[in-house]
């Protein structure tokens, strides 16, 4: 081992723990606090299910791709503007980072403001056009978009307010606070929906009240901590510089929550299409659905996180057999959860459903759609953790395929097929589908990895 090496490992934990207690120090608070967002969705589409009703259940589920592109523009911000934050805090270009800092906010607004416009011009005849008629559906997924999307500001800037500190060594302290601000949320779903009677402008009213007190908390971080950027670099630098490299940067990890928009979007179509009187029923037990594998989620991403940073830091060093090692780890973990979540919903699929709605007719839909997507789930964990490790490695055009491939291409393509095909009971077959041509193409990416990595070792030995 060459003595830079050496040095690396003494200052650096990810070069000298034990690999598997390395892995277990990373992942489980990750996925503790990625969980707790999983977590609120659930307890709220019960809130929504058990004391609204079935059609609420169908107004989030309609709702569900304009959320995800909520996220997917949060992320975007956040995401662009941490790549650049990061760099110039790391050179002690601080004047740089404030700028960017700013610049992030504007383009925050920019965006907010176009999603009220396009709402205001177009929002209400698309509404009604996917809620076939259904005008008390209609309603609803007005009330609850209407809202969310006027709050959308408050969304955007806690997300680069929270990346912003999490750039800046504080990590800790944003695990904290969103454990807080979940809590927070859960109880003021429960307040909005059960005590004050609201319906779902009750859901979305306590979503947005907690993000506020969530990016209260933050700035008042902010406010009484010197070391980090200040507050006044808001009034003295342009908030309309930076924003091309900030998207440019951001795409890549928003396109894959477009894609989550993108299938769901496609299935709602579709159902509307093909599942005539049942499609409110269906609409709200898809709506179940999404929120019971976002939450089965959160645990795999947090484990290919942590995959990432283990791998990227001993490939760094040169310790690939390290990186292996914690890789085989990941995989397992992951694979192990997805299993276990898997044979969770195919015993008590029948009770799942019937915890969200009082509607016999929706619980028994729920189960029906998440039996077939159960078939190859377990194998979709170990694909994002192994999408991650090649990210790490610095192989951008593998993670792509990887996380891309599937929502974008596999998934909608398989659904109109099923649909088109055999009617709408077949398209939740499109997705272990998808599972099992992803799994494919990955099993052929990790051998033509394997094949290059042994002709490189031969050449070595040469």
């Amino acid at each position: 081992m060459s003595d830079r090496h050496a040095m690396h490992q003494t200052g650096n934990p990810f070069l000298t723990a034990p690999v598997g207690r390395l892995f277990l120090s990373n992942a489980l608070p990750m996925a503790v606090v990625m969980s707790m967002g999983g977590i609120l969705n659930v307890v709220d589409g019960i809130f929504v299910g058990r004391f609204i009703g079935p059609d609420a259940l169908a107004a989030v589920g309609l709702a569900f791709p304009v959320v995800m592109v909520l996220t997917a523009l949060s992320t975007l911000i956040g995401g662009g503007m941490s790549s650049l934050l990061a760099r110039h805090l790391g050179a002690g270009q601080r004047a740089a980072a404030e700028r960017v800092f700013v610049g992030a906010h504007g383009l925050a607004l920019a965006i907010a403001a176009a999603l009220v416009a396009v709402a205001l011009t177009i929002g209400a005849g698309s509404v009604e056009h996917m809620a076939v008629g259904n005008g008390s559906v209609a309603a609803m997924v007005r009330t609850y978009l209407e809202i969310l999307i006027l709050g959308a500001p408050v969304q955007f800037a806690l997300g680069l307010h929270a990346d912003a500190l999490r750039n800046e060594g504080r990590a800790g302290l944003i695990a904290i606070l969103s454990v807080m601000v979940n809590v927070f949320n859960v109880a003021a779903n429960w307040l909005g929906i059960v005590v004050l009677g609201l319906g779902i402008a009750g859901s979305a009213v306590g979503t947005i009240a907690a993000q506020a007190l969530g990016l209260a908390l933050l700035i008042m971080v902010r406010a009484r901590n010197p070391r980090l950027l200040p507050l006044a670099s808001l009034r003295r630098n342009n908030w309309l510089v930076g924003w091309s490299e900030i998207i440019r940067l951001g795409l890549p990890l928003c396109l894959g929550f477009i894609g989550m928009a993108l299938v769901a979007t496609t299935v709602v179509v579709v159902l509307r299409e093909s599942a005539g009187a049942r499609y409110d029923v269906l609409v709200a037990a898809y709506g179940v659905v999404t929120r019971i594998l976002g939450l089965a989620f959160l645990p795999q991403m947090a484990v290919a996180l942590a995959t990432q940073s283990i791998t990227g830091n001993n490939a760094g060093a040169g310790r690939h057999d390290r990186a292996q090692a914690a890789l085989r780890v990941a995989l397992g973990t992951a694979f192990l959860w997805c299993l276990g979540m898997a044979a969770a919903v195919l015993v008590a699929g029948p009770w799942v459903g019937a915890i969200f709605s009082k509607d016999q007719a929706v619980a028994e839909a729920v189960a029906t759609i998440l039996r077939p997507m159960m078939f190859f789930y377990a194998f979709s964990g170990p694909v994002l953790v192994l999408a991650l490790h090649f990210q790490a490695l610095g192989q951008p055009a593998r993670t792509a395929v990887l996380t891309l491939v599937k929502p974008w291409f596999l998934t909608p393509v398989l659904v109109l097929v099923a649909a088109t095909a055999f009617g709408s009971r077949a398209i939740w077959f499109a997705f272990p589908a998808a599972d099992a041509m992803l799994l494919m193409l990955a099993t052929a990416m990790i051998r033509n990895a394997r094949r290059r990595s042994a002709v490189h070792a031969t050449e070595e030995r040469t």
